[in-house]
């Protein structure tokens, strides 16, 4: 069939729609069509959404894939581009497309923001609280290297801010935090300690307070970054030790404290230190697993007794939390320094600047199933799309975030490694730089690196960096759907 509209002198190319999404399949007789060459992505997604064609109620914006590539051409120009004639026929996979995310909001802070995580109807802490929350009541934590948390609303008012050192709280800069449930939150960083807080809001949910809860000592060096399991009530900790510990939000059933680790254990008569106003207890746990500071750790998304650790060591391993052994353990070729869940498989941020995708499942001799290059610096926070299993978010000290689709691939060139490459769809900048003139000769991005990053399905895109800044870009819509 041809497409209604198109004049009789214009040239034509031959196109097969296909999709794997079940709920936009096309009869087989309307698959093949007649189009303009001159036709590019609107105008074939305007094709697909009319009364002839899928007849959606609302419109919804397509994306094409040829070969594994988003068509960001005409069609004329792909044929040209790839030495084919007219006659050829052109199958498009068309998919939903991924919205450019809009800025919202920032939320300015006195130092670096190191950490940031979402609390809301529909995030991991969220579903694990049950039906507690309130929808529109969306929060916001985020860690500072001032020592403070701090937890904000959707409006950028400060509802809750952490003690400070000399009131039970960090005794230095906070490197990681993330929400538990609405009611705890945990925190760890360069004072080598991991810390829980109970947090409570008054009636009216204008402010609240955080109270130091448990202190969990055990690490000899800054803790790097934390993940958490509410149901088992478990957290994991990533150390500039080497090491990686298991510990529970209970303080009946952890272990007792290392005596030799607890403050003032080697204090002079003229120095004072700060009394604990909370319980301090020891890891179920702690072993060095690694030979260079372990930069992630993670639980295994479907089964709490396995988790995942990177390290500046090249390597990720499977521990089996229950013996605390290695189960396997995967090398890469450039040290690690974040990691996340995604499909099944790993995402890693390398100090090269790229992601590597990885297959834990696999043999150490074949790892890489992916490489996503486009950051200009490292790529220190990953966090998957809670709409997908397709997207993720990335942060970098090149002072941007990148969206990625992992639908797009091409092959990789002699100076990549070869192998399969996705290259960034969005970039988002930090708009606390985008008023600052700078000069030809400034590095894209310096004095606003991103240090971490969350993709909240309610909230949106959520990161923190070098500029004091929590920045908010829509997620809410990013993914185009019916």
């Amino acid at each position: 069939m041809a497409a209604s509209g198109i004049g009789a002198e214009a040239q034509q190319v031959l196109i097969n729609f296909t999709t794997t999404a079940a709920d936009l399949q096309l009869p087989e007789e309307q698959r093949q069509l007649l189009v303009p060459s001159d036709i590019k992505r609107y105008g074939l997604s305007k094709i697909l959404n009319s009364e002839s064609m899928l007849d959606t109620a609302q419109t919804i914006p397509f994306d094409f894939l040829v070969n594994g590539q988003f068509l960001r051409t005409s069609l004329e120009d792909y044929l040209k581009e790839n030495g084919l004639s007219f006659e050829s026929t052109i199958t498009l996979e068309y998919v939903r497309s991924l919205m450019p995310p809009s800025y919202q909001a920032s939320f300015e802070h006195e130092d670096w923001v190191s950490s940031v995580d979402v609390l809301s109807e529909k995030s991991r802490a969220g579903i694990w609280s049950g039906n507690k929350l309130v929808p529109g009541q969306d929060r916001v934590l985020s860690a500072s290297y001032d020592g403070l948390l701090r937890i904000w609303n959707g409006s950028g008012s400060i509802i809750a801010t952490s003690p400070s050192g000399s009131q039970g709280g960090h005794g230095a800069s906070i490197k990681t935090a993330k929400f538990l449930s609405s009611s705890q939150i945990a925190s760890a960083g360069l004072d080598r300690t991991v810390r829980l807080w109970k947090y409570s809001e008054a009636d009216d949910h204008m402010s609240g307070v955080l109270k130091p809860s448990l202190e969990l000592y055990g690490h000899k060096a800054s803790v790097d970054a934390i993940d958490v399991h509410a149901p088992t009530g478990r957290i994991l900790s990533a150390g500039a030790d080497g090491c990686v510990g298991l510990w529970t939000t209970s303080k009946t059933s952890a272990p007792a404290a290392p005596a030799e680790l607890l403050p003032g254990a080697n204090a002079t008569k003229k120095r004072k230190v700060a009394a604990s106003v909370a319980p301090q207890r020891g890891a179920l746990s702690l072993s060095q697993y690694h030979s260079s500071p372990v930069s992630a750790a993670v639980f295994h998304p479907q089964d709490a007794s396995v988790a995942y650790s990177a390290s500046q060591d090249h390597t990720i391993k499977t521990l089996d939390l229950t013996t605390s052994l290695v189960v396997t353990t995967l090398t890469t070729a450039h040290p690690l320094l974040s990691l996340c869940s995604i499909r099944g498989m790993l995402a890693a941020g390398t100090s090269a600047r790229h992601i590597t995708l990885i297959d834990p499942r696999v043999s150490a001799a074949a790892t890489s199933v992916m490489t996503l290059r486009g950051h200009r610096n490292m790529a220190t926070s990953i966090s998957a799309s809670p709409e997908n299993d397709h997207s993720l978010v990335s942060a970098s000290h090149d002072g941007t975030c990148r969206i990625w689709d992992l639908r797009s691939v091409r092959s990789g060139t002699q100076a990549e490694g070869q192998g399969s490459v996705s290259e960034s769809v969005y970039v988002i900048e930090r708009e606390s730089q985008k008023s600052k003139k700078r000069s030809a000769a400034d590095v894209p991005g310096r004095g606003c690196k991103v240090f971490s990053v969350v993709w909240d399905k309610s909230l949106g895109i959520v990161s923190g960096g070098e500029d004091k800044q929590v920045q908010i870009n829509r997620g809410r819509d990013l993914l185009a759907s019916v």
